[in-house]
């Protein structure tokens, strides 16, 4: 069904397109017409960070930031899903036109600005859902809150995500918030890390259950700033990491018509980039933190490859806007299929 309406969504601008997907999601989750979108994937379940999985193949954050739509996401047969990047307070994000497709590498570039509606809104959210899969919360910091003070936002949305949240992801990485990437240097990224780390405990005690937390990096770092960042995370004792954010370099997309667009590269371009982020970082690592895997997943040969190169987990996005949620099967079944989890 999907092939059939991308090309209608392809005429509208690619902001409205996709609030018309998600809209068009939870209509299909109400009436029961989900498995007319999409095919179930096969059950393939697995144990990342001491939480158990129906399937590897979770959806990024990016795509619900409020938390707004997360039954009709659900019900495509997500492994997991995560939502945000959510903020303290509400922000508009940056000016529109924000989002560009560039169809010709199956790619896009967005931003977006962590626009969302504060960490209230998608607590509210959340706690309407009847979802009760495996839900991960992304957090950030507003847009105008200085990094000296960037602790303070990310404590504050820890602390009202926990409770809700099977898992809580750091976002450090987007290239939308100005100076947002300059918390990955090394000694900043170890107070940063060791705060919130500490309050994640406070919040276990509290609470009686320890959720993870993980640490979402960046595709553009050196070689040096990788082997920094995984000594801090041993150091740390996060619980995962997740590689990769989107990309500023456009060299694989030269000559594209927006190209020169600013904001994050996603897609099919950054496959080869994230993936050698992800296999660097797995050896790095040795083995002993898990890796989410995510950047270029289009079909269920670059999801697999993402688990060949030291994934326990892939999530997708730009996939879905252009293959739709038969991606989601298609990723499970290959990943079973050459046994990656057996």
């Amino acid at each position: 069904m999907y092939d059939l309406i991308r090309p209608l969504l392809f005429a509208l601008d690619p902001e409205t397109a996709h609030g018309l997907t998600l809209y068009a999601s939870d209509v299909a989750q109400r009436s029961g017409l989900s498995h007319l979108i999409a095919k179930p994937p096969a059950d393939l379940p697995t144990t990342v960070f001491g939480i158990d999985f129906p399937n590897p193949v979770g959806l990024a954050a990016g795509l619900d930031k409020n938390g707004e739509h997360l039954d009709g996401l659900a019900a495509l047969g997500f492994g997991f899903v995560e939502i945000g990047t959510v903020t303290p307070r509400p922000q508009a994000g940056n000016e529109k036109p924000r989002m560009f497709r560039l169809p010709a590498h199956e790619a896009v570039i967005n931003r977006l600005g962590f626009n969302n509606g504060g960490i209230d809104a998608l607590v509210r959210n959340v706690e309407k859902a009847t979802f009760r899969g495996v839900l991960g919360i992304n957090i950030g910091k507003n847009k105008d809150t200085p990094n000296e003070r960037a602790i303070d936002d990310y404590l504050l949305c820890l602390e009202r995500a926990y409770p809700l949240a099977s898992y809580i992801t750091v976002n450090i990485s987007s290239p939308n918030t100005q100076g947002l990437r300059d918390l990955q240097e090394e000694e900043t990224l170890r107070r940063f890390i060791g705060e919130l780390r500490e309050a994640q405990e406070r919040h276990a005690g509290r609470h009686g259950t320890r959720k993870p937390m993980l640490l979402k990096i960046a595709p553009d770092l050196t070689e040096a700033e990788l082997d920094a960042i995984a000594e801090v995370l041993l150091a740390s004792g996060i619980d995962g990491v997740i590689c990769t954010n989107t990309t500023i370099d456009r060299t694989a997309v030269a000559g594209d018509p927006n190209a020169h667009q600013t904001g994050g590269l996603s897609g099919r371009p950054l496959f080869a980039k994230s993936t050698a982020v992800l296999r660097g970082m797995h050896a790095r690592l040795a083995g002993r933190l898990p890796i989410v895997g995510v950047g270029g997943i289009l079909d269920g040969d670059s999801a697999a490859e993402k688990m060949e190169a030291g994934a326990a987990l892939v999530q997708v996005y730009s996939g879905l806007i252009y293959r739709g949620p038969k991606l989601i099967a298609e990723a499970v079944a290959e990943i079973r299929r050459r046994g990656i989890l057996a």
